[in-house]
């Protein structure tokens, strides 16, 4: 214990996709020393490294943080279970491993809203200094980088009727969502490289783990950002029982997410101050919009018996199917092993005033009655429709001024009508897709929801009863160049020195799809505004 550092230049909160790529990227430069605090432990357990193995790992008791919201209004008062990663990596360890940017117009979108240097062609250089992509470099994707975009290791008939079924009702087929456009459908790609997970520790700590200027701290839980004045001068952190501090000469960078950024700052007084000090916590800069503005993709499910034994159901049913699916992966990192949490994916306009798509369908070859559960004893596979533009808005909240006690999470899923109504039309067009010619002969009975549910009622009640978070949190430490942003566009707390938020949160709006691509791209861009700031301030 009396080892670890007391002083550094730069600390950073939280080993996830954006605080590895920070983390990383500022060692580069041997003349500072950056400190990385990671609440979580290191990524010894196998399964992490094994794509598949999110269905493992996400409900893991020590490797996931296993929160859940609040009772959800429009969802009978369900808890729904978010599953956060808690070990090096963060999510990116456990998630699904699609690797989807989200829109163009997103980022110019954010550029719209004052967020200056945020848009496509601002952020794009960032993707791309990211990546080492599979097929090559282009105008769109790069090679060379940390961390690695592959294609699928498996590739199946029923995947490939899938995708038919998309054109057939009209879609282009795309073999990259994150080229030119993102409409239409077509296989995935992964952040796997030779067929194992390549999650943000894989990509950017490994390879910086030996600079002496770079040190990991993990099994350390940030507690309070130290303050001096409106000066971010460190972090408190327990390791254990034991307390400990590290001054931080330059900047405190917090990348913990959308949850425990702003849970953080709350507990160290930066927020609303009428909800801190009903908590019993000092107001130190009264900033309203800590832990508001809060999205996520909400998901709805659709099940289908398969007509033929070529699922994962089929193969995971026997000791010699398991045997085999081994023996693939062993011996060629191929096979079902290898499946993401979705091996082809759709993105279409279902609602008349959408000028981009408004729902990703994300189709898998096997079926549970849950994400992350049991498979299901006979042949089936699933197709789920999530909505990209939530209008919904909910919030993190303190429990208490006890660090020890996990934040609230109120997320307000499908509280608008528009929300509602997406969903329901998601689910019509799964059953449109499922319809088609190139699907219909694969299909032996839909399970989920099943025939009974036929009107748009039906359907919206198979939503707020089965109805799921995809993984997405974001946008609670919202960027913006107004008064009531929690940062602005080069990621510093307003009212605050010395301290940036680099992670999901800082998101004015959920991206249009999977959120780990664009927050390891905000990592890396964070990480290139902390260096210009040190820049100009060496220079003056």
């Amino acid at each position: 214990m009396s080892s670890l550092p007391e002083n550094a230049d730069y600390v950073v909160v939280g080993a996830g996709s954006a605080g590895c790529a920070v983390a990383a990227r500022l060692s580069e430069d041997p003349s500072v020393r950056v400190v990385l605090l990671e609440a979580g432990g290191p990524a010894r357990n196998p399964w992490l490294h094994v794509p598949i193995g999110y269905a493992k790992t996400m409900y893991h008791p020590t490797l996931s943080w296993n929160l859940s919201t609040e009772p959800e209004p429009e969802l009978y008062g369900r808890r729904i279970t978010w599953p956060r990663g808690r070990v090096l990596g963060g999510s990116s360890a456990i998630n699904g491993l699609l690797y989807v940017r989200g829109q163009h117009e997103d980022f110019d979108h954010w550029r719209q809203l004052g967020c200056t240097g945020w848009s496509f062609e601002d952020v794009l250089p960032f993707f791309r200094k990211a990546e080492d992509q599979q097929r090559g470099a282009d105008e769109w994707h790069g090679t060379g980088g940390p961390l690695a975009v592959s294609d699928l290791g498996m590739k199946s008939a029923l995947t490939e009727a899938f995708i038919a079924a998309g054109q057939e009702i009209g879609l282009p087929r795309n073999e990259d969502f994150n080229g030119a456009t993102q409409e239409g459908v077509g296989p995935f790609q992964v952040t796997a490289r030779g067929g194992w997970r390549c999650s943000a520790a894989t990509a950017y700590l490994k390879p910086a783990r030996n600079r002496p200027n770079l040190i990991v701290i993990t099994n350390a839980s940030a507690e309070r950002i130290l303050l001096e004045g409106r000066r971010a001068t460190g972090i408190r952190f327990r390791q254990g029982h034991v307390v400990h501090t590290i001054r931080a000469s330059r900047e405190v960078i917090l990348s913990s997410g959308a949850i425990a950024s702003p849970r953080l700052m709350l507990l160290s007084g930066i927020g609303p101050a009428e909800e801190l000090q009903a908590h019993g916590i000092e107001p130190v800069h009264d900033l309203p919009e800590v832990g508001r503005n809060l999205q996520d993709h909400f998901q709805a499910r659709m099940v289908f018996r398969c007509s033929r034994r070529v699922t994962l159901n089929d193969h995971m049913a026997s000791l010699l199917g398991r045997l085999g699916i081994g023996a693939q992966f062993a011996f060629n990192r191929s096979g079902p092993l290898t499946i993401s949490a979705g091996v082809a994916g759709l993105f279409a306009r279902v609602l008349p005033e959408s000028a981009t798509p408004d729902i990703q369908f994300h189709f898998i070859p096997f079926s549970a009655d849950k994400p992350g559960g049991g498979l299901h004893v006979f042949s089936g596979f699933t197709i789920s429709v999530c909505q990209l533009r939530p209008e919904s808005r909910g919030s993190i909240t303190l429990a208490g001024a006890d660090p020890a006690l996990p934040a609230l999470i109120h997320a307000n899923y499908i509280s608008t009508e528009t929300d509602r109504r997406c969903m329901v039309e998601g689910l019509k067009l799964i059953r449109r897709v499922a319809e088609t010619s190139a699907l219909r002969e694969w299909i032996a009975a839909e399970y989920l929801p099943g025939p009974d549910c036929q009107d748009d009622e039906g359907l919206l009640e198979h939503a707020r009863r089965a109805g799921t978070t995809i993984f997405h949190p974001t946008s609670t430490c919202r960027m913006g160049n107004d008064a009531g942003a929690v940062v602005d566009p080069a990621l510093r707390v307003n009212g605050i020195e010395g301290l940036r938020v680099a992670d999901a949160s800082i998101m004015p709006t959920v991206v249009s799809g999977n959120t780990n691509a664009a927050c390891i791209m905000i990592g890396e861009k964070a990480a290139d505004l902390i260096r210009q700031t040190a820049a100009t301030q060496q220079a003056a």
